[in-house]
């Protein structure tokens, strides 16, 4: 079915209830809501800046609605869109649904355009807020690992998590933060249901989403510093489609990173800012890290795999079939004894599993169709732990790769965390 509109209708922030509610529609006959339930006990806050934080969530959260059957015209019903803001929006769309694109045979650098409705640039707006970390906490590893950083700092920390109270309440208690924000999210039904006829599915970048929401907590609870745990790995695209990238990992790659927080400078100033602690690490530096410090203190509560945060997922656990849990093996295989990551897997070693050997050889780029569309390692570190596994089960053999020269996952990367807080951790 043919639609040529998706619009952006509303958004209310209830200051009671703290429920967010957004609603769009496509060509006025479709209708869409979403609500975000913010359970924080506020600050004093600036009422403009946290209005200005909602609409920035009510655009971006958008993009689940407008997927659906991706229409050529995009109208802005409520809100304030400069030309800015404007760019950034259409810059996260095109590149965070590329994988969308090229899963529904669309071409991929589609153009998505967002009107300005405001032709000057927006009045800057400061929220009073103090130094301090809010970190996102999502059940594996790398959010872990920041908050053990994080308490280097001697700053205050809260942290937060979108849903899923069920599987992260054990994980929250032994982490013990100062605060921990619990976050509600409900889709609207017709997407949950699939009730659309004829209507698109796939991946959003749904790691924009977090950002743009936790903005809106830092507005309220007075926190300067938004903090994800997103790792250099994640720049990497999953495949090239006539020499354009389609990354699977858009939303938690460093250039979105710099968009956003060149987003918030422009419409908050210093007040709010967005960076990943860990963004100077490859993925392998991470399990290494986490392997050898907080294993033992987290091995029951922690899971990296999708499939345990599922809708309909109340409990945390490995399903030891995806390619998440296929190269989470792998990376703490290579730094753990065996029988302690096999306690996560059933007692399985993924590593010879017969129905994960094309899944492995695809992380490790020896495959025609690039690596999976997960949040994985880059090919090159993959390379490096199997060679590393190899060492410890000698008749592992997934075909021939070889490693670049010069490579180290070790090494510290480029990054965007500002400088005082560097200064305090001393990553």
């Amino acid at each position: 079915m043919a639609y040529t509109t998706f619009s952006f209708d509303s958004y209310s922030f209830d200051i009671i209830t703290q429920k967010l509610e957004l609603k769009y529609s496509i060509d006025e006959t479709l209708r869409f809501t979403e609500e975000f339930i913010f359970k924080v006990s506020p600050v004093s806050y600036n009422t403009a800046a946290l209005d200005r934080a909602c609409q920035l969530l009510f655009f971006i959260a958008g993009v689940s609605y407008y997927k659906t059957y991706a229409p050529k015209n995009i109208s802005v019903n409520m809100g304030e869109i400069d030309e800015k803001l404007a760019q950034f929006l259409s810059k996260t769309y095109q590149r965070g649904l590329r994988e969308f694109f090229y899963q529904n045979n669309i071409p991929i650098t589609t153009d998505i355009t967002f009107p300005i409705n405001h032709i000057e640039e927006l009045p800057l707006l400061h929220t009073a807020t103090k130094p301090g970390m809010l970190i996102a906490v999502g059940g594996g590893k790398d959010s872990i690992v920041s908050y053990e950083l994080a308490k280097k700092s001697s700053l205050p920390i809260k942290t937060w998590s979108l849903g899923h109270k069920n599987q992260l309440e054990p994980l929250v208690t032994i982490m013990a933060p100062d605060q921990h924000i619990w976050v509600e999210r409900t889709i609207d039904k017709k997407l949950i249901n699939r009730t659309l006829p004829d209507a698109l599915n796939g991946h959003i970048p749904i790691s924009a989403i977090f950002a743009a929401a936790s903005s809106i907590i830092c507005i309220l609870t007075g926190t300067q510093d938004a903090v994800m745990s997103n790792e250099q790995s994640a720049n990497e695209p999953t495949l090239y489609v006539d020499n354009e990238p389609v990354n699977h990992q858009y939303s938690k790659s460093a250039e979105f990173e710099q968009d956003y927080q060149s987003i918030l400078e422009h419409l908050f100033g210093e007040t709010i800012r967005y960076y990943s602690l860990l963004r100077p690490y490859f993925e392998a530096k991470i399990v290494q890290i986490f392997s050898e410090n907080y294993y033992e203190k987290y091995k029951a509560v922690f899971s990296s795999c999708n499939r345990a945060f599922t809708q309909n997922s109340n409990s945390i656990y490995w399903c030891g079939d995806c390619p998440k849990c296929a190269f989470a093996y792998l990376a703490l295989f290579c730094f753990l004894p065996e029988e302690k990551v096999n306690t996560l897997f059933k007692g399985k070693n993924l590593l010879i599993d017969p129905n994960l050997t094309t899944t492995y050889k695809k992380l490790l780029g020896i495959t025609e169709d690039g690596k999976p569309f997960e949040c994985v390692g880059e090919i090159k570190e993959s390379r490096v732990l199997m060679n590393i596994a190899k060492d410890k089960i000698s008749l592992l053999n997934f075909g021939n790769y070889s490693i670049p020269k010069g490579f180290d996952w070790q090494n510290k990367m480029p990054n965007n965390i500002p400088r005082d807080i560097l200064e305090k951790i001393a990553l």
